[in-house]
């Protein structure tokens, strides 16, 4: 009786092994954002066959910011590949205060997207998905403009593209040889 146990045992640690949600959450000061979950339906002999799309931003509040796309067959499986996808996209934005240095515009497909740096307390003035974007990049006052289309995806990495695409004062100066008093 009691080798059986052992291998009840055994077979039990076996087949929970390697299993995804045995793993433990690190935390690692970053905020999760899920934009956008899709149901994509392919149609087979059998009938059909359901697929999820997660479109997803990470980011630090403090100047990092990242955002993936995780697709799988089950929603948490889809959303996890796409906060691991975001991890693996950050980038670091420059800040100037609590506003962006410069306005920037910047098109991505049929989305357009205008960056506009705002006084102080004027907030995060942006609709539809470039909102979270901005609010994780640790931006506090800003407009944004969505042109075009406003499909959440293109939308999302028309903002992406506009903040990576940003450069402080001192890195002109610096392309241009001069200090920051000169410019």
């Amino acid at each position: 009786m009691a080798e059986v146990n052992k291998f009840d045992k055994r077979r039990s640690e076996k087949q929970t092994r390697g299993r995804r949600d045995d793993r433990k959450p690190v935390d690692d000061g970053l905020t999760k954002v899920m934009v956008n979950l899709r149901l994509v339906q392919k149609v087979i002999k059998g009938g059909r066959t359901p697929s999820y799309s997660a479109l997803c931003v990470v980011g630090d509040k403090k100047g990092r910011v990242g955002i993936g796309t995780g697709k799988a067959r089950e929603t948490t499986l889809a959303m996890e590949k796409g906060f691991n996808d975001a991890k693996k996209h950050m980038v670091n934005i420059p800040i100037a205060g609590t506003t962006i240095p410069h306005e920037i515009s910047v098109k991505y497909g049929a989305s357009k997207v205008d960056l506009k740096p705002a006084k102080p307390g004027t907030g995060v003035i942006a609709g539809g998905a470039a909102r979270p974007v901005l609010e994780l990049a640790g931006i506090k006052d800003i407009t944004a403009k969505n042109h075009g289309s406003n499909n959440k995806i293109n939308t999302v990495r028309a903002t992406f593209e506009a903040l990576k695409a940003l450069q402080s004062a001192e890195i002109v100066a610096a392309n241009r040889g001069k200090t920051t008093e000169e410019l």
